[in-house]
C-alpha cells in the first residue's frame, strides 16, 4: 500500500454572505475532491494542539503525526534545513520576511509578492548594510540574513534566545506595526551563554527600523515607488528556535520504508527534511496560484514508482486567503481539484499497487478574515475498494458526519496509514 497526503494550505474557509452562505469548499468547481469524499470516508480533524499558534509550521508538523509539545521550536529551524544552513548549536534561526508597511500599518506580509530574485538582492543588500556593521560592532559574525524563496527568509542569530514574543505580519494585515514589534517574554529564562531574551528583542528591533531606513533607499524600492507600487520596505522577523530533534516517519510509522516531500515553500521542505523525506522540487513552483500543478501531479506519479509515502503541499490557497481575494481561492482549489489531484487519482486507479489518498487543508485561512483560523479541518480517506461513509461532497459541513469523527493530531496519520491494512 502507498500512502499519498494531498493538502491545500488554508484551503478551508468560514460561510462567507457572498457565497450565498456557503464556504468556499462548498461553493468551488471540484468534482474528484467530491468523487474521493462519495466514495471514500471523511471526517474532521484538529491540527492544532491547544496552546500553539495555528501556523503552517505546527498544523503540518501535527498532521504528520509530531507531538508538538516535544519537537516544536519555530518556523525558523525548520525553514534553516530546507535552505541547507547546518544549524549550530549556539544558532537562533527566525523566519524573516520582508514586507510592505504604508501609513505606519503592515500591508502585505509578502512585500507586495516579492519574487525570488529581486528578494536575493536585497537579501544581500542587508548583509552588507544592516548586518555588517552590527558584527564589526559586537566583533562577531553576530547577524546572519539567509536569502529563501519570494517574500520568506531566514535571520541567524548567534546566541539569540528563543523566549520572545513576535507577531506573525500574515496575522496583522492593515494593523500599525510599532505595537507589534518584539518582546521578551516576561519571565526571564537563563539561556546560559544566550543572550538574553531582552537583549534578542531589542536586537530584533533594531534591525526592523534600520532596515526600514536601508530598504527605503534601494534602487528596487525607488523604482517601485515611481510606478506608485507596493514597495518591499521592512524585514519582520518572526517563529524562531533552535535546532529541533525529531524523529523520522520511517523511526514511527513502519509502513512507510521511503517517502518525498513536493513543495515550494521552505518551511515544508524542512519539515519534510527533519521527517527524513526527500525533497522534491518542480521547475516553476511558486507557491502562488500560478503554481505547476500538472509538474507537482507529475512528480507525484513518479515518486510513486520508489517510495511508499509521498506528502504533496499546494500553498496557493492560503495566499489567496491572506489576500482576501475570493474569486481567486475558488480557482485556486479549483486548480487544485482539476489540475493536480485528478491525474494523481488517475494514476493510482491505474496502479498495479493499491494506493491511499488523503485530502484536506492545514488550517482555515478565511478570505474575510484573511488570518489563519485553528478551527477543525475537513479531511478524506480513499482508496480503491474502501468502505464508504454517506458523505457526498467534500466540504467543512459535510464532513462533520463523516464515519472517522473528529480526531486530534496524531490520531489522523494513525488511521490514514492503518487503511486498507
Amino acid at each position: 500500500m502507498k500512502h499519498i497526503i494531498i493538502l491545500g494550505d488554508g484551503m478551508a474557509d468560514l460561510p462567507v454572505e457572498r457565497l450565498g452562505g456557503k464556504t468556499l469548499l462548498q461553493y468551488a468547481h471540484k468534482p474528484m475532491m467530491d468523487k474521493l469524499a462519495r466514495e471514500g470516508r471523511c471526517g474532521r480533524l484538529i491540527t492544532v494542539p491547544e496552546g500553539f499558534p495555528p501556523g503552517s509550521e505546527v498544523a503540518n508538523t501535527a498532521i504528520l503525526g509530531y507531538d508538538l509539545n516535544k519537537v516544536y521550536e519555530g518556523r525558523g529551524p525548520l525553514e534553516a534545513a530546507s535552505i541547507g544552513y547546518e544549524m549550530q548549536p549556539d544558532d537562533f534561526a527566525i523566519r524573516c520576511n520582508i514586507i510592505t508597511l504604508e501609513e505606519g500599518k503592515i500591508i502585505t506580509h509578502n512585500g507586495g509578492n516579492l519574487e525570488t530574485d529581486d528578494a536575493r538582492v536585497l537579501i544581500d543588500y542587508l548583509n552588507e548594510t544592516l548586518a555588517k556593521p552590527i558584527n564589526e560592532r559586537e566583533g562577531c559574525q553576530r547577524v546572519t540574513f539567509i536569502c529563501g524563496i519570494q517574500y520568506r527568509h531566514l535571520l541567524i542569530i548567534k546566541g539569540g534566545n528563543k523566549n520572545i514574543i513576535c507577531n506573525p505580519p500574515h496575522d496583522h494585515p492593515n494593523e500599525e506595526w510599532q505595537p507589534l514589534l518584539v518582546q521578551a517574554e516576561e519571565q526571564e529564562h537563563d539561556e546560559g551563554a544566550r543572550l538574553s531574551a531582552s537583549q534578542t528583542a531589542s536586537l530584533l528591533n533594531e534591525l526592523i527600523l534600520k532596515s526600514q531606513e536601508l530598504l527605503a533607499k534601494h534602487p528596487y524600492n525607488l523604482a517601485k515607488a515611481a510606478k506608485g507600487e507596493r514597495q518591499a520596505n521592512s524585514i519582520w522577523p518572526w517563529s524562531g528556535g533552535y535546532r529541533p530533534s525529531m524523529q523520522t516517519l520511517m523511526e514511527q510509522f513502519p509502513q512507510i520504508k521511503s517517502g518525498s516531500v513536493i513543495s515550494a515553500v521552505d518551511l515544508i521542505q524542512g519539515i519534510g527534511k527533519y521527517a527524513g523525506l526527500k525533497i522534491i522540487k518542480v521547475p516553476g513552483a511558486t507557491g502562488l496560484a500560478n503554481t505547476n500543478y500538472e509538474g507537482k501531479a507529475k512528480a507525484a506519479i513518479e515518486a510513486m514508482k520508489s517510495d511508499n509515502f509521498i506528502f504533496v503541499h499546494v500553498e496557493a490557497t492560503d495566499e489567496a486567503g491572506h489576500d482576501g481575494d475570493l474569486e481567486l481561492k475558488l480557482r485556486a482549489i479549483s486548480y487544485l481539484d482539476q489540475r493536480l489531484i485528478k491525474p494523481i487519482v488517475e494514476a493510482a486507479e491505474a496502479s498495479d499497487e493499491k494506493v491511499c489518498i488523503a485530502v484536506l487543508p492545514d488550517h482555515l485561512t478565511p478570505v474575510e478574515l484573511r488570518v489563519h483560523v485553528g478551527e477543525p479541518v475537513p479531511f478524506l480517506i480513499w482508496y480503491s475498494g474502501i468502505q464508504a461513509d454517506d458523505v457526498q461532497t467534500y466540504d467543512e459541513v459535510s464532513c462533520v458526519s463523516g464515519s472517522y469523527g473528529l480526531l486530534r493530531l496524531r490520531e489522523f496519520m494513525e488511521a490514514f496509514m492503518a487503511a486498507g491494512d
